[in-house]
C-alpha cells in the first residue's frame, strides 16, 4: 500500500499520555511490539467501517519543522503527535482513507480540547478539528504546504 493515512495532534501531553487518551477515547488496546521505534506507541481495536481491526501507531511528530522558513511551511508544523491509522490486513487504500476519516470523526465529535489533522499521502489536508470551530473539510487535492496556506491557515493551530 503506497498512501499513508495520519491524524495529527496539538497536545500539551506527552506521546505516551496522548496514546492513553486514545485507547480510552476509542476503546483500543495497547500492543507490545519491538519493532517499534522510541516514543512510539502501537493500539489496535475494532474498525469502524470494515471487517476487521485498525491498527494504530502513535508517535511524535516527526514531519513538522519547528522554525520553518516561509516558503517550506506546513499546515501540520506545530502538531506534537502523529497516529498512522491501518486496516489489518487490508491493501485497499480507499478503505483505509475511509476508516481514517471515521477514526478522526469519532474523535472529533469527542469535541477534545487537542487540535487534529487529518491527511492522507503526507501531502494532502483532508479535515482538521480544532475546540472551538468544529470541523471543516477540505476541498481535494488541498495540500499541506505553503501553497496552500489560505485554504488552512484559519482551520490548523501556528
Amino acid at each position: 500500500m503506497s498512501n499513508s493515512d495520519t491524524i495529527f495532534l496539538a497536545s500539551s501531553e506527552p506521546v505516551d499520555a496522548t496514546a492513553a487518551w486514545l485507547v480510552d477515547a476509542l476503546r483500543l488496546e495497547r500492543v507490545d511490539d519491538p519493532d517499534l521505534r522510541e516514543g512510539q506507541h502501537f493500539l489496535r481495536g475494532r474498525a469502524r467501517t470494515a471487517d476487521g481491526r485498525v491498527l494504530l501507531v502513535v508517535g511524535p511528530n516527526v514531519y513538522g519543522e519547528t522554525d520553518p522558513e516561509p516558503e517550506d511551511v506546513s499546515a501540520i508544523d506545530r502538531y506534537t503527535a502523529v497516529v498512522d491509522v491501518r486496516i489489518a490486513g487490508s491493501r485497499n487504500e480507499e478503505a483505509q482513507a475511509k476508516e481514517a476519516r471515521a477514526v478522526f470523526d469519532e474523535l472529533a465529535a469527542l469535541r477534545p480540547p487537542i487540535p487534529l489533522v487529518l491527511a492522507t499521502a503526507m501531502s494532502l489536508i483532508v479535515a482538521a478539528y480544532l475546540p472551538d470551530a468544529g470541523v471543516h473539510t477540505f476541498p481535494p487535492r488541498t495540500t499541506l504546504d505553503a501553497d496552500d496556506i489560505d485554504a488552512w491557515r484559519p482551520w490548523v493551530i501556528n
